[in-house]
């Protein structure tokens, strides 16, 4: 993966997304399956870019925060509490942290993943 050209912390940051997604999309066509950029890295907070490639996606998997995952581009399902939720471009969902979850597209798909981490010393959400 390629090295992030740009600060990921500080007092303000800003992006032009869909400038990140061409980065992300080209990075993509030289990886098997998946590709992410972190855009901010700030104390217990990280945004990612992610990007998958048709019939790709992030197996189950459990983060200590809580998540946002926000589909800009493409679809894909993800399963978690037994249930799958269909997300096309435009859809967001929101899990709480200690939540059990995989990502599946089957046509490929870019999302902004937001996990806000745990304070230290604070017990796990599991």
């Amino acid at each position: 993966m390629s090295p992030v050209q740009h600060p990921i912390t500080g007092r303000s940051l800003s992006f032009v997304l869909a400038d990140e997604m061409k980065l992300l999309s080209d990075e993509l066509q030289r990886m098997p399956a998946r590709v992410g950029r972190t855009l901010v890295k700030d104390g217990r907070l990280r945004v990612t870019l992610v990007g998958v490639k048709a019939g790709q996606g992030l197996p189950e998997h459990v983060a200590d925060g809580p998540v946002t995952i926000h589909v800009l581009e493409g679809a894909m399902d993800v399963e978690a509490v037994g249930k799958k939720w269909p997300l096309a471009a435009g859809g967001l969902l929101a899990l709480d942290g200690g939540v059990t979850h995989s990502v599946l597209s089957r046509d490929g798909a870019i999302f902004l993943l937001t996990v806000m981490q745990p304070e230290r010393g604070a017990p796990s959400a599991t």
